[in-house]
């Protein structure tokens, strides 16, 4: 059967525009405004040293800022081994410093950023703590107005976490 070349380009017309439509609902224009992150986690929250830490011989404790999709996080970690050099660890304990966007799909809280200075800005290779990608993932247990329990995937106790502060998100433009 030979196509005229009415129905040729006829067909040919439909298939251009078939795949455009096709193309066109396939792929939507990234926000140019930052995500509004999970509405309960927005504020200031601390982990508090309880009495099962002064058996461990190292434990962290976490301070995450979360506004809108980002967070920011203060590592405090104690030590009562040596790891390295004592200008570092400062006798057993130190300070590292991360920050990024987190995502929460279920129960599954996850975080990832890169090792920052003490002013929020990308660390540079070299010195005394990581750099790089920081990357964690939790599991939220239980969350209430004032308090967030989430466990660590790569550890067995839970961190309870408290609100310090409120924040409301209004998204940045990006």
């Amino acid at each position: 059967m030979k196509l005229s070349a009415l129905n040729y380009i006829s067909l040919l017309f439909i298939l251009v525009l078939g795949t455009w439509l096709l193309a066109l609902s396939s792929c939507s224009p990234n926000s140019n405004l930052q995500g509004k992150g999970q509405d309960y986690l927005q504020g200031e929250w601390e982990q508090r040293q309880e009495a099962v830490h002064s058996k461990l011989l190292n434990y962290t404790l976490y301070h995450y800022k979360f506004t809108c999709d980002s967070f920011y996080v203060t590592l405090q970690s104690f030590s009562k081994v040596n790891y390295g050099a004592d200008t570092c660890m400062n006798k057993g304990h130190w300070v590292e410093y991360a920050k990024g966007r987190y995502e929460q799909q279920h129960d599954t809280l996850m975080v990832k950023g890169f090792f920052c200075d003490s002013k929020f800005k990308i660390r540079n290779e070299g010195g005394c703590f990581r750099v790089g990608v920081y990357e964690e993932l939790f599991k939220v247990t239980n969350h209430t107005d004032t308090s967030v329990q989430i466990r660590n995937t790569a550890d067995v106790l839970p961190i309870n976490l408290h609100l310090m502060k409120r924040i409301t998100c209004n998204p940045k433009p990006l």
